[in-house]
């Protein structure tokens, strides 16, 4: 069983300490709106993106995506090197939040669904804030995604830590039930105010 007080705090990076949205990069480079929503729901979908944070690597999933979509092929093309540009501002509050637990001690981690090869330029320019975390689990490196058990596992025991030490918190809902199954504390993200709250009284962070 948890304990009653969880050490640690394990979080979600998109949806949850930054935006992530495709439509960031493609609306620069598509000036009509139709055929911009167009491309992005039958060519650079989510669930083709979710292959790299599976641990594809973007040469072979553009390679198909391009001998199916030939005529967007530049626009394929782009993700890869540009990839930072879908990604859009701290979500509001958060980076106060992380600040204010790494200054009161408590250890931060993240388990994030992210490609191995675009987590790293988009880390090198937040060094900032990641800078405050131990240990962070990157999907694509590890073959492993959310919300399979199996990456959780992985996590907890990189990180030495049993379930109940730890406050997860993820925007998706599966992703919280899996780590509710496991014994970790699962808190679902919505804004920064209401998480702060939920710490407040898991006494992680002063009233």
């Amino acid at each position: 069983m948890p304990s009653d007080k969880p050490k640690v705090v394990i979080f979600d990076v998109g949806k949850v300490l930054f935006d992530w949205e495709p439509r960031y990069l493609y609306e620069r480079l598509i000036g009509d709106d139709r055929a911009l929503e167009a491309f992005l729901a039958t060519v650079v979908t989510r669930e083709w993106h979710f292959q790299h944070d599976a641990g594809r690597l973007f040469a072979e999933t553009s390679a198909e995506l391009i001998a199916e979509y030939p005529q967007h092929a530049d626009l394929i093309r782009a993700w890869g090197p540009r990839f930072n540009e879908t990604i859009g501002d701290s979500i509001p509050g958060m980076a106060e939040i992380v600040a204010e637990l790494d200054a009161a001690g408590v250890p931060l981690f993240a388990i994030t669904n992210f490609s191995g090869e675009f987590w790293k330029p988009f880390v090198a320019q937040h060094r900032d804030l990641f800078d405050r975390f131990r240990d962070i689990v990157v999907s694509g490196d590890e073959k492993l995604v959310k919300p399979d058990p199996a990456i959780y596992r992985l996590a907890l025991a990189r990180f030495g830590l049993e379930p109940g030490d730890a406050v997860f918190i993820d925007d998706n809902e599966a992703n919280i039930e899996s780590a509710n199954a496991l014994g970790i504390r699962g808190i679902l993200f919505t804004h920064a105010e209401a998480l702060r709250e939920r710490l407040v009284m898991f006494g992680l962070l002063p009233s």
